[in-house]
């Protein structure tokens, strides 16, 4: 019986899957860090024209789109629930299919619908909705993420905390902190009833 060999580059799933593991990643952080800055210092002096041309041009680029699947699929904690297609982190060759899926040009006219799922408010007994979209989905609204986030982050108030990158709730209490240790001031609590559950 003759001895089978191996074949030299082995099977086209691992050479993918090396292909995927050996992305330049700090390379492609740079590029769409260097976009995105000049995003943000368009949006400053309020050139409207620039920050459009260069958001298309961070959207259409292929190291944002890659950056987009891996966060979506690799770094985020949500990366194993599924939406109503039923996929979840993708294997190696499925993300670069991803990639390409997601440019501008390849983008359904409507997307999928959501999966509706009920988790527990904290310290009630209330369930509150939540929609997951789907793999895909997600990726794309990661890569407006990219485009989006530095044109707003150049308008935002300096002393506002919820959703921002860089900062967090310990940024939030830091700056109550300082605000009121000198003097006793009222706070107002507010919770506005569903309020995104019933608003069109």
């Amino acid at each position: 019986m003759q001895e089978r060999k191996a074949p030299p580059n082995g099977t086209h799933a691992e050479q993918v899957s090396e292909t995927w593991k050996h992305i330049p990643w700090r390379k492609l952080e740079r590029h769409c860090f260097r976009i995105q800055k000049r995003i943000f210092r368009a949006s400053q002096h309020g050139n409207q024209r620039a920050v459009h041309k260069l958001q298309k041009l961070l959207l259409k680029s292929q190291a944002a789109r890659t950056l987009a699947v891996r966060r979506v699929t690799q770094d985020n904690q949500g990366k194993k629930t599924a939406g109503i297609d039923g996929k979840t982190a993708l294997l190696a060759h499925q993300r670069l299919t991803l990639v390409q899926a997601i440019h501008p040009n390849q983008w359904p006219k409507k997307a999928l619908p959501v999966r509706r799922i009920y988790i527990p408010k904290p310290g009630k007994q209330e369930q509150r909705p939540l929609g997951i979209p789907t793999i895909a989905e997600r990726a794309r609204q990661m890569l407006v993420k990219l485009a989006l986030e530095p044109e707003w982050e150049a308008k935002f108030e300096p002393n506002s905390y919820g959703f921002r990158p860089g900062r967090s709730c310990h940024d939030a209490i830091e700056a109550i902190f300082k605000s009121i240790f000198r003097k006793d001031k009222y706070v107002l609590d507010a919770d506005i009833k569903g309020c995104f559950d019933h608003a069109s």
